[in-house]
């Protein structure tokens, strides 16, 4: 079975920990929704977010959704002039037969702007 990338990006409105749980689980719920996604077929999944977010790892987000058994990843994003701040990535390899034009990549809020061909800036 491929594996295939599913991306999205969400922004954090204070460095807290319930702030970064609460836009990460949002995030998460969206891509599920949006794809269908069952999280016993996913692989592993990447989190970054900008160097302004300390409080909590956004992996933890993902725990309380009950992703148990996914081998979850935490970094910090590369500083780049210009940057959106307070923001949350994530990259989630997906066991899947799905196509990549099929695959739906969420960006909510302010990170409409990172890929507006792929934006979504409510929740569906």
């Amino acid at each position: 079975m491929p594996v295939r990338g599913i991306r999205g990006a969400t922004i954090a409105e204070t460095d807290t920990a319930d702030v970064i749980r609460h836009a990460t689980r949002e995030l998460l719920a969206a891509i599920v929704t949006a794809n269908r996604l069952d999280p016993a077929d996913i692989a592993s999944v990447i989190f970054t977010v900008t160097p302004d977010l300390t409080a909590e790892p956004p992996a933890r987000a993902a725990r309380e959704l009950g992703w148990a058994d996914v081998a979850l990843l935490c970094a910090s994003e590369m500083v780049v002039p210009g940057g959106l701040p307070r923001c949350i990535r994530v990259l989630i390899h997906w066991n899947t037969e799905t196509c990549p034009e099929a695959i739906h990549h969420v960006y909510l809020h302010a990170t409409a702007q990172l890929r507006p061909d792929r934006a979504t800036t409510k929740v569906t």
